[in-house]
């Protein structure tokens, strides 16, 4: 094999904080919900490849509109989350919306920024700041900016999104979801 006809680099593993399979506070819809380490192993999260979690999503169907991908920072493991999306957006007919710490103006400048874009609905920019709450629904804080990059959302729709849910599992645990939910009993 030449050097221009070596097989393309795989993009590397996911560093998965949770997963949750059903959730009514990450965006419009019932959608899954992938929240991302900054790309190294941590305590509570765990590794899984690209084609690994897109299975894991496509079987849940029909049940849900849409994923979120949210972190930690899920930009900083930007190859392999560039593979899950575009293989969420080639393969099936769900929704992505993608929230970043980094502002819009840091965004637009990273390399993969375009391909970004083509493979993402909905992309929420820039720190939550809990001070700053009144953002509503996922957006959860005013600080960050809303870009709407397919016609499949309103911003109406994202401020009908509740701001955090409780998720009982069947072992009897539980867990608050949403973008910065409030703290149990706040």
């Amino acid at each position: 094999m030449t050097r221009r006809q070596e097989a393309p680099q795989e993009p590397g593993p996911l560093w998965v904080h949770a997963f949750e399979a059903l959730s009514r506070v990450g965006g419009p819809g019932t959608r899954a919900v992938l929240w991302l380490q900054d790309g190294t192993p941590g305590r509570r999260g765990y590794e899984t490849g690209v084609d690994e979690m897109f299975a894991h999503i496509t079987m849940l169907g029909d049940l849900i509109e849409g994923v979120t991908v949210g972190g930690g920072e899920p930009l900083r493991q930007l190859r392999p989350v560039l593979r899950l999306l575009s293989r969420i957006r080639e393969e099936t007919s769900l929704s992505v919306v993608l929230l970043t710490g980094h502002g819009w103006d840091e965004v637009v400048r990273m390399p993969g920024a375009a391909a970004l874009r083509e493979r993402v609905d909905v992309l929420l920019a820039g720190r939550s700041e809990r001070e700053r709450r009144p953002g509503g629904g996922p957006r959860g804080s005013s600080e960050r900016t809303v870009h709407l990059f397919t016609g499949r959302y309103s911003a109406a729709d994202l401020q009908a999104v509740p701001d955090a849910e409780v998720v009982i599992r069947a072992d009897g645990t539980f867990v608050v979801t949403g973008i910065d939910p409030p703290p149990p009993g706040g």
